[in-house]
């Protein structure tokens, strides 16, 4: 199938073939050849179809180059420029479900056959199930298969010559893209799908695209396991008993070194299936379009913007149009899969009784909470601190690389301890490591634990930028009590896999503050959950229907929150119910299964949090490890999710690189997050990095016009266009075509 003809808002015009019979006798008459020397060079950023070599950038040295140009050492110890990147994130709500399409372009620009590597966030609920590669008119679907598998496959392709994508899963929200073969002057597209649930708090729906990793921290081993040899000789070697210490840690740009990398449209679709009332992007600017059914177009204002932030998008119905509950099936094969959310109701004023809390309020200080993000928490943590009320008690500890304690336990929330406590937050300033799981064990740290009286409650403020996630999930699991963890993500990139993953070990929270205006908005919201007492007693039962549900232990809910559920069923027969307690009064809900509405994506839905809770029982110790990737795996290649245990691959079948040609590997960097402070993560000593390429560079990959999301044909591919110096040739064009009409005119006036 030809690449070009799937993709309706990527024309691309090409000139007559050379020798092609343009006028009579087949030569091209005089004023016409001046017109057409205009429009060559005028759509000259549209014809894909030049050579390498005329694309080819000379061998330079740094000093050469002009500012913002991103550079590859070759072995002569000059440069070229690297290979770059350019993403179109394009999104489809309906209803209770998203599906989102990403589009990385890569371009080579070089004179080498080069492999590029790029890590790259998704949401940590998404459930990526498709690849797409694109070469020339060629379009090659991936497979799942097992990651040791792809992995051999992907190399062997590598090997002889062949065009081949990899993706991989490095954590639920990080995942690395490796593209091989891309030749001398060549573009190659991959395209990865992914389907997540629409999040819901109170009357508030919302999506996040995260775009941008912010750069981890890896502590020291906390212990460390010695093998010994069996040839004799006694000596063993130390071994790092941290099984994830070291994840991908991709080239940061220092943007005092040039603008922003990485180009990225974002265009939604909004079908939210209620009246819609406030439709809002929280750190973007955005255009909408209302057409009369009821959709929601939005695109960002620009036309591109550097992926160096989250993109957030929320809206809510229509005044006194909130859906209390939601009901959604599909059917896949002979399955029948259901998605339910209930939210139960909120109790009256007269009728909350709060019981008095214990808070430990936990505020990273680490050197990449530098810049607006320190400010933001601190903000955060003087707003907490003031909603305490006098019969509460509470504790402050923060941390980097060191810790400190406020007070040797938690002490009344008066006056005199409450002064003391903003004092010593304002004083806070960023600097140094994240050693996270201390400051955890501290708060989790219960001296009395056999007080009912009190609620315990642990909020915990941090971008979660470190890599060893699973020590903090396992301190957790291990320590929780009867505390409550509220994870308080700052900044524009928090770790969001850290963050739910923790709530819910801690049977908490997540709240996102993505600026300082969002401060006061988002600890509201957390505050009407924590002075609220939860929902709790919940349970789910099916009358007629046998169900495999997710999750399988039902959490406490809090203000606002809707019960989330995810199930498979052998037949829609029947009805759902759902009990607990509201406050102190009885509270259920029935859902016939017949009056479920259509969904789509929700047999990924399950598969997905089906895998999270294997991987969350694994961490608690309540199956084997073996267990548990026997049950990922098999739910990976049923449903075909890439998975830790499964990846994506598609390989090219047709040789493109000559035999001998050499490969070389291009890691393509990424963003610091914006708000972060370069000097506060990396100090003096910069990371390892080529000098930044600028955004608005003629050489960029560059992309169409964020568009309207359409319904696409099955196995059919959008693409964005990706002329390389369009702009300046667009205008040289421009320029050669007045200076050929004027040639025109001045012969013709001499010709009189």
């Amino acid at each position: 199938m030809n690449a070009k003809t799937l993709c309706n808002d990527a024309d691309i015009l090409r000139l007559p073939a050379a020798g092609a019979a343009t006028g009579p006798r087949g030569h091209i008459p005089r004023m016409g050849a001046a017109i057409l020397a205009g429009l060559a060079a005028f759509f000259l950023g549209f014809q894909p179809g030049r050579s390498a070599e005329s694309t080819m950038p000379v061998a330079m040295k740094p000093g050469d180059v002009r500012a913002g140009s991103l550079l590859l050492r070759r072995g002569d110890d000059s440069y070229a420029e690297a290979v770059r990147l350019g993403l179109d994130v394009e999104l489809v709500v309906s209803g209770p479900t998203v599906r989102a399409r990403v589009t990385q372009a890569f371009r080579n620009p070089t004179r080498d056959w080069v492999e590029a590597v790029y890590a790259y966030p998704l949401p940590n609920a998404g459930a990526v199930d498709t690849l797409k590669m694109v070469v020339g008119d060629r379009v090659i679907v991936g497979n799942v298969k097992e990651r040791a598998q792809a992995r051999a496959v992907y190399e062997q392709a590598k090997r002889e010559g062949r065009k081949a994508a990899l993706v991989e899963q490095e954590r639920p929200n990080i995942f690395t893209n490796a593209v091989a073969n891309v030749g001398p002057g060549e573009t190659v597209l991959v395209q990865i799908e992914y389907q997540e649930p629409v999040r819901q708090s109170g009357s508030e729906f919302s999506l996040r695209v995260p775009l941008v990793i912010g750069p981890r921290y890896n502590p020291a081993p906390v212990v460390q396991s010695v093998d010994f040899s069996t040839d004799g000789g006694g000596w063993g070697t130390a071994t790092n008993s941290v099984a994830d210490h070291a994840p991908p840690s991709p080239q940061v740009h220092d943007p005092a070194a040039g603008a922003p990398l990485n180009p990225t449209t974002i265009s939604v679709r909004l079908q939210a299936g209620f009246p819609l009332g406030a439709v809002k992007s929280a750190h973007h600017e955005v255009t909408m379009q209302a057409p009369d059914d009821g959709t929601r177009i939005i695109k960002l204002k620009e036309s591109a913007v550097p992926a160096d932030r989250d993109f957030e998008l929320s809206w809510a119905p229509a005044a006194g149009r909130t859906p209390a509950v939601g009901l959604f099936r599909e059917q896949v094969g002979s399955a029948d899969y259901l998605l339910a959310f209930v939210t139960p109701p909120a109790l009256t004023q007269a009728e909350q009784r709060p019981l008095p809390r214990e808070v430990i309020f936990v505020i990273d200080n680490s050197g990449s909470m530098g810049g607006t993000s320190i400010v933001q928490a601190k903000a955060s943590l003087l707003y907490a601190l003031g909603r305490l009320q006098p019969n509460d008690r509470f504790n402050v500890i923060r941390f980097d690389n060191t810790m400190d304690q406020l007070f040797p336990d938690a002490v009344r929330a008066d006056a005199a301890h409450l002064g003391h406590a903003k004092a010593f937050v304002e004083a806070l300033q960023a600097a140094g490591g994240t050693e996270m799981v201390p400051a955890m064990r501290a708060a989790l740290t219960d001296r009395a634990a056999e007080e009912a009286d009190h609620v315990r409650q642990v909020v915990f403020l941090t971008d979660g930028a470190i890599g060893n996630e699973q020590q903090l999930f396992d301190t957790i699991g291990q320590m929780r009590g009867r505390s409550r963890i509220f994870m308080v993500g700052i900044g524009s990139a928090p770790n969001s896999y850290l963050m739910t993953r923790a709530a819910e070990l801690g049977r908490g929270t997540f709240t996102h503050i993505g600026s300082v205006a969002d401060v006061e908005e988002r600890m509201r919201g957390l505050f009407a959950k924590l002075e609220n007492p939860a929902v709790t007693g919940l349970t789910v039962t099916f009358s007629d229907a046998v169900a495999d549900m997710t999750p399988v232990a039902i959490p406490d809910l809090y203000r606002g929150e809707p019960l989330v559920l995810a199930a498979r069923v052998d037949r829609l027969a029947g009805s759902l119910q759902v009990k607990g307690r509201v406050g102190d009064r009885p509270w259920s809900v029935t859902l016939p299964l017949a009056g479920a509405a259509e969904g789509k994506g929700l047999s990924k839905v399950w598969a997905r949090r089906k895998i999270s809770d294997a991987e969350i029982a694994r961490t608690l110790r309540q199956i084997k490890p073996e267990d548990a990737d026997m049950a990922i795996l098999s739910l990976a290649l049923e449903h075909q999710l890439v998975s830790r245990l499964t990846s994506l691959v598609a390989v090219d079948q047709t040789p493109s690189r000559p035999d001998g040609a050499p490969l070389t590997l291009a890691e393509l960097p990424i963003n610091l997050p914006a708000g972060w402070d370069f000097a506060s993560v990396f100090g003096e000593r910069a990371p390892r990095q080529a000098p930044a390429e600028r955004r608005a560079d003629a050489d960029t990959v560059r992309l169409a016009e964020a568009r309207p999301v359409l319904p696409a044909a099955p196995g059919s591919v959008k693409l964005p266009q990706t002329a390389t110096s369009a702009e300046l040739e667009l205008i040289a064009g421009s320029v050669l075509l007045m200076l050929s009409l004027c040639l025109v005119v001045r012969r013709q006036r001499f010709a009189r």
